[in-house]
């Protein structure tokens, strides 16, 4: 079973995901920042993960630490509960339309970390989090699983509808 339980405490950050790769799409997330936790909902479900979350950090500062370091855990958790990667394709993309938003996610699990995030957001904030820590959510996923992750914003209105459409497809 690929499974795995990361752990990540800094001076900003608690953050605890246990990850099983062959799951169900169960999720529980707990989290400060309720879009955050939504999204990682979203992403379990639509990608058959089960994922387990317990995420804190020092949004009273800015959120900022607890988004990009939650990427950084769940990459962390990726990369142990793939192992060697045998019995994977290693690159892989998904389109996914959310009503009117249409995003597409390609991620190559190379060795070599990348990001390349190709989208915009109309306000600062998405329900409770800051929209341009979404990208930077990608960032510490992509920098710590060591994989070129490619997100592309072809097109929608709604903030909240074109980031559910890049988390689905990533997932």
């Amino acid at each position: 079973m690929r499974t795995a339980e990361i752990k990540r405490k800094t001076n900003e950050t608690e953050i605890l995901i246990k990850l099983n790769i062959g799951g169900k799409g169960k999720s529980n997330v707990k989290s400060p920042i309720g879009f955050l936790a939504h999204m990682l909902e979203s992403f379990a479900k639509h990608g058959q993960f089960d994922i387990d979350a317990n995420i804190k950090g020092d949004i009273n500062v800015d959120q900022h630490h607890t988004v990009e370091d939650t990427g950084i855990v769940l990459g962390e958790a990726f990369k142990k509960a793939l192992g060697n990667m045998g019995g994977i394709n290693r690159a892989g993309y998904f389109v996914f339309p959310m009503d009117e938003s249409l995003s597409v996610v390609a991620v190559d699990i190379s060795g070599r970390p990348f990001l390349n995030f190709d989208a915009a957001f109309k306000n600062e904030k998405i329900g409770d989090m800051q929209s341009d820590l979404i990208k930077e959510f990608f960032k510490g996923f992509a920098d710590s699983l060591k994989a070129s992750v490619h997100v592309r914003m072809l097109y929608g209105d709604n903030d909240h509808h074109k980031a559910e459409s890049i988390f689905k497809a990533f997932a």
